[in-house]
């Protein structure tokens, strides 16, 4: 049998092939028992256009053929029997009429499980999307478009460390009706701004929304022209964050930059969504459930539905996410909290819904995902988008904290249009992204391990002038070494401290290593410069200058300066927006 003739075996369509197996969370094909077949070959069918989905599968090995001139035999006036139902299996459904006859859905073990494969919904949805199917490999990596990322990022996300994906919604409007939305030349602006961060070990994550009308530093940016060449675009200072993509030619390595810049967080990777990826991957999962606290009727976006529960896409879909003048207090904030809404629902379907259970509903979702994105130089194929999609599966939604960025009116405008970082509030939830702590309350799995580091703190503490240190530079700012030494020795009394220059290697984060004798010392230089239990490691201690023993302390890539406190806040300030998206919010 030729490769199509299996592919159409028993009028079985080739997408139902594919079953998803809840043991590994990954689709196999299995195919059902063959029918006795003539050893005299029938004619051959008309080749499949190489986009035709009845060709998936079709270099799965076939199994062993009759040999030719050798036809099995058969028994005359015996049919072949019909697969076996486990008893008590309802019957299978009559097909629809004009439709090949399918068989049910195989149900996976856990919704968890069809996640863990799936990748979670968007980055979410379109990691999701385009990791749902990836033995359609060649047409989906035919189907994504990317651009350089020009240096801007990591060099990719990797499967041991904390995850940091931008997510970038456009306004430009290419694509069919959308030129009724306004401004039909834009040049496709930084309209959405999301800094999704996947902690390290995948017990929560953090979407952190950036408001377009931010008032921020664009930095220079490096970019990389169509015809390959490198232009180095001029940054532009105290201008609106939505400027950092599109404006003069800015691609989104230059909002990464930018992002960067505002936050201290330097993403993984990025994706960027234009308006046709809401209506398209919205339709391809069958519609989203909203909930609407009033009626809304709003001739900017087109939006007009009553109060209670929806389930809307495609435009309608669209002009939910763009809706502002009828929601909150008419402004960009207000949008971004239903565009929060919209994709807490959206996850939500993507979990409780049958659609990731079957291979031919996903096809329609790995087509629309992948159709919709365009992605940096790093995640350009679909292995990559499905090895990130198994990473973010492996989240819990209700562990998913949507929050907005603390801005306040621009104290400079008297009729406000646009904000400013709110400086009492921002830096704080900046630092917990950065160092990967959770918005929400999840339940530590090493409850004695975290109570014996914070045990490191308690105790006595030895006068400030009995405190033996060396200071060395692993990744701080130049001179940090020397400023910590003068801070510690003029304004803390620690005099019998030195400076033992460059550490052997770079730290992530500050440390300070003392002996178990050094333990009193060690707790009030901890007191002194508001170290956490964590940056304290028993060790060994090391001879100083005067041949005495002391701690070593080493100022890492996190140090924050000379009297700064170098606590990360252990939640997040109470002035925060945020939302988690298992839960159910009806938009005002």
């Amino acid at each position: 049998m030729d490769a199509q003739g299996r592919g159409r075996a028993d009028d079985i369509d080739p997408a139902d092939q594919w079953v998803l197996n809840p043991n590994t969370g990954e689709y196999e094909m299995r195919l059902p028992p063959s029918a006795p077949q003539s050893g005299v070959p029938g004619p051959r069918k008309p080749p499949a256009s190489d986009t035709d989905p009845s060709v998936l599968g079709a270099t799965q090995p076939l199994g062993r053929s009759a040999a030719p001139g050798r036809p099995r035999p058969e028994t005359p006036g015996r049919a072949v029997p019909p697969p076996r139902r486990r008893r008590g299996a309802p019957a299978p459904e009559e097909p629809l009429p004009g439709r090949r006859g399918r068989r049910p859905a195989k149900k996976a073990a856990k919704s968890k499980k069809v996640l863990l494969w799936t990748g979670g919904a968007m980055a979410f949805v379109l990691v999701a999307g385009a990791g749902a199917a990836y033995f359609y490999i060649e047409h989906l990596n035919n189907n994504i478009a990317s651009v350089s990322d020009d240096g801007a990022s990591t060099g990719g996300f990797e499967k041991d460390k904390a995850i940091n994906i931008l997510l970038i919604g456009t306004d430009k409007r290419t694509g069919a009706g959308n030129e009724k939305y306004g401004d039909a030349g834009s040049v496709g602006h930084a309209d959405t701004t999301i800094l999704l961060h996947v902690s390290k070990d995948r017990s929560n994550a953090t979407a952190l929304s950036i408001p377009r009308d931010l008032i921020v530093d664009i930095p220079d940016c490096p970019t990389t022209q169509e015809d390959g060449s490198q232009k180095v675009i001029p940054g532009t200072p105290q201008t609106r964050f939505n400027t950092s993509l599109g404006q003069d030619d800015r691609t989104p390595s230059c909002t990464m930059r930018t992002v960067t810049e505002l936050t201290g967080v330097k993403p993984d990777n990025f994706m960027v969504a234009d308006f046709n990826a809401v209506k398209t991957l919205t339709s391809a999962v069958g519609g989203v459930e909203v909930c609407l606290g009033k009626d809304i009727d709003d001739p900017d976006s087109h939006l007009k539905l009553s109060k209670g529960n929806h389930t809307i896409e495609g435009e309608q879909a669209l002009a939910f996410v763009r809706t502002r003048h009828s929601v909150g207090f008419g402004g960009d904030l207000s949008r971004i909290g239903l565009q929060q809404q919209f994709l807490s629902a959206l996850m939500r379907k993507l979990k409780d819904n049958d659609t990731l259970t079957s291979p031919s509903k996903m096809l329609d979702l790995a087509e629309a995902g992948t159709k919709a994105l365009t992605v940096d130089s790093q995640l350009s194929s679909i292995g990559k988008l499905k090895d990130l999609g198994l990473e973010l599966g492996k989240l819990n939604t209700k562990n998913l904290t949507f929050a907005t960025t603390p801005v306040i009116d621009n104290p400079a405008e008297k009729v406000p249009t646009t904000v400013v970082l709110n400086e009492s509030s921002a830096p704080q939830v900046f630092d917990m992204i950065k160092n990967d702590v959770s918005f929400t309350a999840v339940k530590e799995k090493k409850k004695k391990e975290a109570a014996a580091v914070a045990a490191r703190l308690k105790g006595t503490k030895a006068a400030a002038s009995e405190v033996r240190v060396r200071i060395m530079n692993g990744g701080a700012v130049a001179g940090s070494a020397q400023e910590m030494l003068s801070w510690l020795q003029v304004e803390e009394g620690v005099t019998k401290s030195e400076n033992a220059g460059n550490a052997p290697a770079e730290l992530a984060k500050t440390t300070l290593e003392y002996a178990p004798d050094q333990a009193d010392q060690a707790r009030r230089l901890a007191d002194i410069m508001g170290l956490p239990g964590s940056a304290m490691k028993p060790g060994e201690s090391v001879e100083n200058a005067q041949g005495v023993p002391a701690m070593t302390l080493t100022l890492g890539k996190d140090f924050k300066g000379a009297g700064a406190s170098q606590t990360t806040p252990a939640k997040a300030p109470a002035d925060v927006d945020k939302s988690t998206a298992d839960k159910v919010e009806c938009a005002e």
